[in-house]
């Protein structure tokens, strides 16, 4: 595959995804970043959708997280689904279950009020206690084998790293399974590299930007 380039946003964890799987691989690759408020005409160009991430190879541009650990799968070393076909698409199931998570977590730091926000703080505490019931042996989601579900939560609960800073939502009370798990991914040496050592703070900075509930918490 060459040296492939990622294209990416400091705080999506999307990209986040991307970072994980190809370090997991052990796929050398170039990570630009680009400010997605005052987006550059050459990633428009290579960018249909205007999002990150966008995973460059030779001339081809792909695009959507979903598709680039697909593709990485198909091409790359140290597979990262299970061989088992209904396994494989249980898994799959399971990376688009942490997509509506990232969707309750934005709605979360986004609500205007303190009504949204207890909306979204029990939407995620349900999401996660149905996480719960499906976790089986440690350390990670299917066990012993690091998977590319166990990549997809990786950015879900590093949102958490900063939300517990904030105050105690009651999102992950009472479920220990799922605290275990993502004390194991917090010390994976792939999910603590996806991001810059300034993460924490930047992802503060964006959030006392909202208009939003959580902001006002924040101040």
């Amino acid at each position: 595959m060459g040296n492939p380039t990622l294209i990416s946003h400091h705080l999506c964890p999307y990209v986040q995804r991307a970072v994980i799987a190809l370090q997991e691989k052990r796929v050398s690759f170039e990570r630009v970043d680009v400010d997605l408020a005052n987006k550059p005409d050459w990633f428009k160009a290579v960018s249909p959708l205007g999002k990150t991430p966008v995973l460059k190879v030779d001339a081809a541009a792909i695009f959507e997280s979903a598709v680039i650990l697909e593709y990485l799968e198909e091409t790359q070393p140290h597979p990262l689904h299970p061989g088992d076909p209904l396994r494989r698409a249980e898994h799959r199931w399971w990376i688009e279950f942490a997509s509506a998570a990232l969707n309750d977590i934005a709605g979360l730091y986004s609500a205007p009020d303190e009504g949204g926000f207890a909306a979204k703080a029990k939407a995620l505490s349900d999401k996660f206690a149905r996480l719960e019931s499906r976790l089986g042996a440690p350390p990670y989601f299917d066990g012993g084998a690091f998977s590319l579900v166990d990549a997809a939560f990786g950015p879900v609960f590093r949102y958490f790293d900063v939300f517990d800073c904030i105050g105690d939502f009651g999102i992950l009370s009472g479920k220990p399974s799922v605290m275990a798990w993502r004390k194991a991914l917090a010390a994976r040496p792939s999910i603590r590299a996806a991001v810059a050592l300034d993460y924490d703070a930047r992802l503060r900075i964006f959030l006392k930007g909202k208009n939003s509930h959580l902001a006002r918490r924040m101040a």
